[in-house]
């Protein structure tokens, strides 16, 4: 596996691809101790289950902070040197959206905090959504566009962009 360079690291894949347990394996390719943002909130319990089973798989050397909604605030605590994983953005809009805040305020916020960033990796794992059919309602529309339009910024400021099928990474850029 390539190593890890400092700078933002954009992951993106379906769901069940393997684009978590990539994103882990490059952090923890780094050999020291790692921040994992998670922005899930467990609603049920088949949600909660999902967070258990990511936390067990994580172990304990990782110190795990929640970020629904504050992101960037998520990103400004982190100690300086310590790589991150965020997982994941889609969550993170999903969420925005149920909170009836301003998505493109909320997105560009973060994009200016993430670009020109050099320091310990940052790591961003999120759900490409873009690859299906055309949503047959207005939320969905609605989320599928802020997901791609947010994806098409990151991955412009990223150092690099990795999108795994099927387990299988793949390097758009870097």
């Amino acid at each position: 596996m390539q190593g890890l360079r400092p700078g933002v690291v954009l992951v993106l894949g379906g769901a069940r691809s393997g684009k978590s347990a990539h994103a882990e394996r490059l952090v923890e390719a780094l050999g020291r101790p790692a921040v994992y943002v998670a922005t899930g909130r467990a609603f049920d319990g088949e949600m909660a289950e999902r967070i258990d089973q990511h936390k067990a798989r994580r172990g304990a050397d990782w110190t795990t902070v929640e970020a629904p909604l504050d992101l960037v605030g998520a990103l400004d605590a982190v100690p300086p040197g310590a790589p991150v994983l965020v997982d994941c953005l889609t969550l993170w809009l999903s969420n925005l959206m149920l909170e009836d805040r301003d998505v493109p305020a909320e997105s560009d916020r973060l994009c200016r905090r993430l670009d020109g960033w050099t320091g310990a990796p940052r790591v961003l794992v999120s759900n490409e959504v873009g690859l299906g059919i055309v949503p047959d309602n207005r939320l969905a529309r609605d989320f599928r566009d802020h997901a791609g339009r947010l994806h098409q910024a990151i991955a412009a400021l990223a150092s690099t962009v990795h999108f795994v099928a099927a387990g299988l990474p793949l390097t758009l850029k870097g």
